[in-house]
């Protein structure tokens, strides 16, 4: 409902207005009517009405001057002239003071209606518009966090690219980076996976939270800056560097300031060790003069806090870490890999583990190609090992399951420790199971061996015998019973013969020479020296004693 106030020194045009007009119709609430133009002013003040219906010419104070002062003391008022056919004059002067428009005398109340009407409707659209500019007012201070979070955003990635930052600064309340040099610190989050996954999107946004709120505490304590996500699991922090007072000498300035960037990095570090159990590396980008090259300073920080990749993590690096003395590549050639085949084939575990030791050892300074090398060397390792249990027969389902879990959290290892520990382990699991089995199957191999000389040893056996028995080449028969035994086949072939000749001689009546060719041996001579050699008796003294 909007009020009115009619002001007319006509008593009948003020009677008529007020008893013939039914103003709730039109939305309207009549606040109140006076006689003149100084009554009139005062009760307006007072009243504060939308409209004002007021004559032009009154007298004491007419509704132009009366309208002139309403301008600057009520200007949301709408003003409606009424003015008599002969005021032509008067009403030119009082449109000249924005009303919004007149009506004749005498006055028609349909031509009344239409110009109310009219000025309700343009009052609600006041109010609309007031009410959006209020809202949107409301929704811009609501997300202010965001647009400065996208201003900050843009600053470390692409720049500021305004003709007036200052402005920009002051509309974003971040006036306090206005300074001589700025800097940025990068800090990750260690064992991002481990950390986040488990947690609940809440959770993750409830720690970004607290890590942000002891970043920015820690900004304020030692310098002015700010601090802001950028992706999950890294944190960047814009510090403004103000020059020293005094002159002082520069190079003993310059150290001061870095040793107290330097300590912030390492509260930080501390800070969110203690409070939240959480490791975290921060990289150091070097100063400069302009916001316009904070990208810079922010590609510096990252790259020297990616350096962890190297050296370790839950450190604080800066620049000079990424220089490297020696930075001659190493790949994975051939004869590496031929050689990662034949320890892993054969299950020789501290073989592989020495190998990988050194392979990794180079890998630390192989910085030229970058991570990807490194992580696709280190599967291409995983692949050789998966060859080798193809080889084997031993690729299983748990197998291939095992091998793509290692896959997948090779993709998110953050250090090469911690990569080279992940495929060392794994390697040296695939190297353990070719092991065990190879044992059991050459186990296999050597009891059939034996068994085959024990039934035959009364043979002029040949190692070619014994391999054609066993379905191996002769010569890996060979290696393979004195790697497993610690004796020839002819060792061992002797040993069976003797022991046998040993059971036959306790019988007094089975004669020397039958006893030879029973063991495989047609020379008596030979036979008796073998026997000597292998008891220390001949044959004929070993029957004595045991008579």
């Amino acid at each position: 409902m909007k009020t009115l106030v009619i002001v007319d020194d006509e008593p009948s045009v003020l009677n008529g207005l007020t008893r013939y007009v039914n103003w709730p119709s039109l939305g309207i609430e009549l606040a109140g009517t006076a006689n003149d133009g100084d009554t009139g002013l005062t009760l307006i003040l007072e009243r504060k009405p939308d409209i004002v219906l007021t004559d032009v010419k009154m007298p004491k104070l007419d509704g132009t001057e009366m309208a002139v002062r309403l301008r600057s003391l009520l200007p949301s008022a709408k003003i409606v002239f009424i003015s008599g056919h002969n005021d032509t004059d008067y009403l030119k002067s009082a449109l000249q003071v924005q009303a919004i428009d007149y009506i004749f005398k005498p006055i028609s109340r349909k031509e009344l209606t239409e110009v109310l009407q009219k000025v309700v409707a343009e009052l609600d659209a006041e109010q609309r518009e007031r009410e959006l500019v209020g809202e949107m007012q409301v929704k811009l201070t609501q997300s202010m966090p965001f647009l400065r979070e996208k201003f900050l955003l843009s600053a470390v990635s692409d720049g500021i690219h305004t003709a007036h930052p200052e402005e920009k600064l002051d509309f974003l309340e971040l006036s306090f980076l206005r300074a001589e040099r700025y800097l940025v610190l990068v800090v990750l989050l260690d064992d991002l996976a481990e950390t986040m996954e488990p947690r609940s999107e809440r959770d993750k946004q409830l720690l970004s939270y607290a890590v942000l709120n002891i970043i920015q505490e820690l900004i304020h304590r030692t310098t002015s800056g700010i601090a802001f996500e950028k992706t999950l699991g890294e944190y960047v922090a814009i510090l403004t560097v103000r020059g020293e007072d005094g002159e002082g000498d520069d190079e003993e300035s310059a150290a001061s300031t870095e040793n107290g960037l330097l300590s912030l990095a390492e509260a930080i570090r501390d800070n969110l060790g203690r409070w939240l159990k959480l490791s975290v590396t921060i990289g150091v980008g070097e100063e400069t003069g302009r916001l316009d090259d904070l990208p810079l300073s922010y590609k510096q920080a990252r790259e020297a806090a990616s350096q962890k990749w190297y050296l370790g993590k839950n450190r604080i690096l800066t620049v000079d870490s990424m220089e490297v003395a020696d930075s001659s590549r190493f790949r994975l050639e051939a004869d590496t890999e031929e050689a990662v085949l034949s320890l892993l084939r054969g299950g020789d575990a501290e073989g592989l583990q020495a190998l990988l030791a050194g392979i990794f050892e180079r890998l630390v300074y192989n910085r030229s190609p970058g991570f990807a090398y490194e992580r696709n060397a280190a599967l291409h390792l995983v692949l050789l090992s998966g060859r080798v249990l193809l080889e084997g027969n031993l690729l299983s389902a748990d197998w291939e399951n095992r091998e793509l879990a290692v896959w997948e959290r090779a993709l998110k290892q953050e250090t090469l420790q911690d990569l080279k520990l992940l495929i060392e382990t794994y390697l040296l699991e695939v190297c353990a199971a070719v092991g065990q089995k190879r044992r059991g199957r050459t186990g296999n191999v050597i009891e059939r061996i034996e068994r085959l000389i024990g039934e035959r040893f009364r043979e002029n056996l040949t190692a070619a015998d014994i391999a054609a028995g066993v379905y191996l080449s002769p010569t890996y028969v060979s290696l393979l019973f004195k790697q497993e035994t610690g004796e020839t086949l002819f060792e061992y072939l002797t040993k069976v013969r003797v022991e046998r000749a040993k059971e036959l001689l306790l019988d007094p009546q089975t004669k020397f020479y039958e006893v030879c060719e029973a063991v495989g041996y047609s020379d008596p001579s030979h036979f008796s020296k073998v026997f000597k050699k292998m008891t220390g008796l001949t044959p004929s003294a070993f029957r004595d004693r045991q008579m």
